[in-house]
């Protein structure tokens, strides 16, 4: 058995030199280095606590430990393009429903498939709201605006009241700078004043009404009348709505003759002369015979209306929309004679409006309003709906021409009623003197003073 024994001298450093190579003299030296501070730090570290060991980085005594605030996590609205998937929320009164199974109801259920059509990706969720009332129209906008505005419509049909009282307590946004429609030149005077609150744009018309005379011509007889004397000469009962809160008839012929429904103050108020001259009106033709007393007994135009149909009558006086819906076959409609020099009645109607909450979705909001506003299609579906037309171009709609001449006197010298506030403080005080002198109890003179003292009692 052979061994090796160590060799000394040349030999063995030339030897060791081939044996150890330098990289593993570098690294030996490395981790005796690291040995050696090793024991020097565990040496030490019992003298100065702390030295080798970091201090924590948040929590240095006698300074203010700042802490980054973090950012805030912000969810993306989905972007309200006219391609991108959304989803608009339409409210509408029961008379407008699209899913009824009605011309109107399919006109624009077919309006609203091409507005999505035309935007894919866009969806119209339709939503149907009492006209007024608990969960109607207003009072759902306000319950949503103050506990859920997410479920806030994006567009709302509001009628001329409820409009103005949603533009006053900011459910909705104005269209000044934002719809370009609202300022066509193809809006009716009276169609412009139903968008505004206090002159500021709030909405886009859609339909119209006002009061306006019925009869039957062929159980009357004779030429259409054009002045109420030519009425009270037939001698035949006529209906209206005496009973009525807001006294709309009252008031349509107090404002035919020019009386002044505000003082420069704007304060209610009501001209006793001009008023009297109405009450005259109303006390000859009670006496007459032509405004019979059961007209105490209706408070609204759909009562008389029905009242009418019913055969109570030959004539009355009522709104638009009722006649234009049924268009029956036996009755003519003529433009309620005024008791001024000029044509005048006093109009309403309805509005879409703007609710949507989201800045940008709010702008495809406008888009659909002013679709849905537009005289092409309404000169088809109002005439389909039973309204009065809000831009000339959509009179052409309204057949025969004779039926259309009537109509544009109609909508050419309409004006809407007055706001609310002042509407309601003349209701009342001109209901209860209307009723008077119909039963006879009080003189035009003594009614007329009655209703302005009423005002201006504290």
């Amino acid at each position: 058995m052979s061994r090796l024994f160590p060799r000394t001298g040349k030999n063995r450093q030339g030897d060791a030199k081939r044996m150890i190579p330098p990289a593993l003299v570098r690294l030996t030296a490395a981790v005796l280095i690291l040995a050696l501070l090793a024991g020097c730090v565990e040496w030490l570290e019992p003298v100065f606590p702390g030295l080798f060991t970091p201090l924590p980085t948040s929590t240095l005594e006698g300074q203010i430990t700042l802490t980054p605030v973090p950012e805030p996590s912000i969810t993306p609205e989905p972007q309200p393009t006219f391609g991108g998937a959304i989803t608009l929320t339409l409210w509408l009164p029961p008379q407008f429903d699209p899913a009824a199974d009605t011309p109107a109801g399919q006109l624009l259920q077919q309006r609203l498939d091409a507005f999505m059509e035309e935007n894919p990706g866009v969806l119209i969720h339709v939503r149907i709201k009492a006209p007024s009332g608990p969960g109607g129209l207003l009072e759902s906008l306000t319950a949503a605006a103050a506990a859920a505005p997410a479920a806030l419509p994006s567009v709302v049909t509001l009628n001329r009241g409820d409009l103005e009282a949603a533009a006053l307590k900011g459910l909705i946004y104005p269209l000044e700078g934002v719809s370009e429609e609202i300022e066509s030149p193809d809006w009716y005077p009276y169609a412009r004043q139903l968008s505004r609150v206090q002159d500021i744009p709030f909405a886009l018309p859609i339909a119209g009404d006002a009061l306006m005379l019925f009869y039957r011509p062929a159980s009357v007889g004779g030429s259409p009348p054009q002045t109420w004397q030519d009425v009270l000469a037939f001698g035949n009962p006529l209906l209206f709505a005496g009973d009525d809160p807001q006294a709309w008839l009252t008031l349509t012929l107090y404002r035919s003759l020019g009386g002044l429904v505000q003082d420069l103050q704007g304060r209610p108020a009501l001209q006793a002369d001009l008023l009297q001259q109405v009450f005259e009106l109303y006390q000859e033709g009670a006496r007459r015979g032509t405004f019979p007393q059961t007209v105490a007994q209706y408070q609204s135009g759909g009562q008389v209306w029905q009242a009418y149909l019913d055969g109570q009558a030959d004539w009355a006086v009522t709104f638009a929309s009722f006649y234009l819906t049924d268009l029956p076959a036996d009755t003519a409609a003529l433009l309620l004679p005024s008791l001024g020099g000029d044509d005048f009645t006093q109009a309403t109607g309805w509005s879409l409006a703007i609710a949507e909450p989201d800045p940008q979705r709010r702008q495809l909001a406008v888009a659909l309003a002013e679709y849905l506003s537009a005289a092409d299609f309404l000169a088809e579906w109002a005439v389909a709906a039973g309204y009065l037309p809000v831009h000339p171009t959509s009179l052409s709609g309204w057949q025969p021409v004779t039926l259309q001449n009537t109509l544009s006197r109609v909508v050419l010298s309409a004006q809407i009623r007055p706001s609310n506030e002042i509407l309601a403080s003349l209701g009342p005080a001109l209901r209860e003197s209307s009723l008077a002198v119909l039963r006879n109890q009080a003189s035009p003179a003594q009614a007329a003073q009655s209703s302005v003292e009423k005002l201006l009692a504290p």
